[in-house]
């Protein structure tokens, strides 16, 4: 029994620590990628994507790596909690699914515009785990309604773009709780 403790307490430190490492990559993915320039033509989108080429490529590397680490504190989450054969676990999974196939397409399309000038559309979409209760579901349904409402722009608001970053730092402050509480695992009632 003491053996699976220490391996659980393990699984949580460890996942904690690549949840903040997988936010702090993202941080920097966009830190280091400005983007193109809103309403820049076709050799204005040429001109950035030779200027920033590195930048856009290093970021789209953070990006793909940041939230795999982050996918994998989540379904640490899911396994220490013992909630792997519930609901929602089920959907943390597969929000984590959906997390990792947006990412991805976004990245591919950070590397295309390196070689096709297009304007770059970034949807997230992102189901947070159940200890959030209520405040959980609002936000899924804000960022649901974000969604729809910005779904046909190209270029999207800066601050609908910014309410990305609500959701990063849900993860940071998850995975620095789960440090400080010692990565102590809690079972859940049955």
């Amino acid at each position: 029994m003491a053996q699976a403790s220490s391996t659980a307490r393990l699984t949580a430190i460890l996942s904690a620590l690549a949840a903040i490492a997988g936010v702090l990559m993202i941080g920097i993915s966009f830190w280091i990628n400005p983007g193109p320039p809103p309403g820049a033509s076709a050799q204005a989108l040429a001109d950035f994507a030779r200027q920033y080429y590195a930048q856009v490529l290093w970021g789209a590397w953070l990006q793909a790596v940041g939230p795999v680490l982050i996918v994998f504190f989540a379904f640490a989450i899911v396994h220490l909690g013992g909630a792997a054969q519930r609901l929602s676990g089920w959907m943390t999974m597969l929000g984590a699914v959906i997390l990792m196939i947006v990412s991805l397409l976004e990245i591919v399309f950070y590397i295309t515009a390196l070689f096709i000038p297009l304007g770059i559309v970034v949807v997230t979409t992102r189901v947070l785990p159940r200890t959030l209760g209520l405040i959980a579901i609002a936000a899924g349904l804000f960022f649901l309604v974000l969604g729809i409402t910005s779904l046909l722009q190209l270029e999207l608001p800066a601050w609908v773009a910014a309410m990305g970053a609500v959701q990063a730092l849900w993860w940071l402050a998850a995975a620095i709780f789960m440090l400080a509480s010692g990565g102590a695992p809690r079972t859940p009632a049955r």
